[in-house]
């Protein structure tokens, strides 16, 4: 008799574990098709995002190129001046010093780190078992009013300070459209470290096919984020690679 309630609370388990990893598979399914199309997704070259981003009442334009081949740049327009932030030019992260202007190459722990999300283009989810990331579908819980699916991402362990850690995201799917509306992940380093960061997503507008959030607030868990409004995304934009390499002085 004991044999066979293990065996039963064994079997119970496995047939658990197997129901959530097939609706966390189905979930980011009807992400893609609601969103418009996996095969299409998988065809984009590029994304140019313009937006305005508000910091404390002052509106700061800026444009966010993501490329197929990893190439990526952040063009913030900040009183008459063009500021470059996580500029990647396929081998150098650099940015600009706000206080200098001059461009700085990032160490090597936060590019190494910034390499492993590479092949996250278009998406984190797109093709994720390939990239050996690992999905859990965590229940479902009410977030700001709507009811969502609670979604588990692991991804690549990436390095703090010289040590390993796990590279944690949580996603908040809203149950009717299977879209996300918002994302939580533990802050590693810096002053914010051990607090969570808050991403929330709204206003999905469909854009050649595909459909994206215009409406974005990014900050930290319990307190007022910085809301991001997006005027215009252009897909496979032409780009000039110059833009990419960092300036040798």
């Amino acid at each position: 008799m004991k044999k066979i309630k293990i065996l039963s609370v064994a079997l119970f388990l496995l047939m658990t574990q197997m129901s959530f990893g097939q609706s966390a598979e189905e979930i980011i399914s009807n992400y893609f098709e609601n969103t418009g199309g996996f095969e299409n997704w998988g065809q984009l070259e590029g994304i140019k995002t313009s937006a305005k981003l508000n910091q404390g009442g002052m509106e700061m334009p800026l444009d966010i190129y993501q490329m197929k081949d990893g190439r990526q740049m952040t063009v913030i327009n900040f009183q008459g001046k063009e500021i470059k932030e996580g500029v990647f030019d396929g081998e150098n992260l650099w940015s600009h010093n706000f206080m200098t202007m001059e461009a700085e190459r990032s160490d090597a722990e936060t590019t190494d780190n910034f390499k492993l999300g590479l092949n996250d283009f278009p998406d984190s989810f797109f093709n994720y078992a390939e990239k050996g990331y690992s999905l859990e579908f965590m229940g479902t819980e009410s977030f700001e009013g709507s009811e969502t699916y609670k979604l588990k991402l692991t991804k690549e362990p990436i390095t703090v300070e010289g040590s390993q850690e796990q590279d944690i995201t949580f996603y908040f799917f809203d149950t009717e459209n299977f879209v996300p509306i918002a994302m939580h992940q533990e802050i590693k380093a810096g002053p914010a470290k051990g607090m969570i960061s808050e991403i929330t997503f709204s206003d999905y507008q469909e854009v050649g096919g595909l459909y994206f959030p215009y409406a974005m607030t990014q900050g930290v868990k319990g307190q007022p984020g910085t809301p991001i409004a997006i005027d215009k995304i252009e897909l496979n934009p032409k780009v000039d690679a110059a833009q990419f390499i960092f300036p040798e002085k």
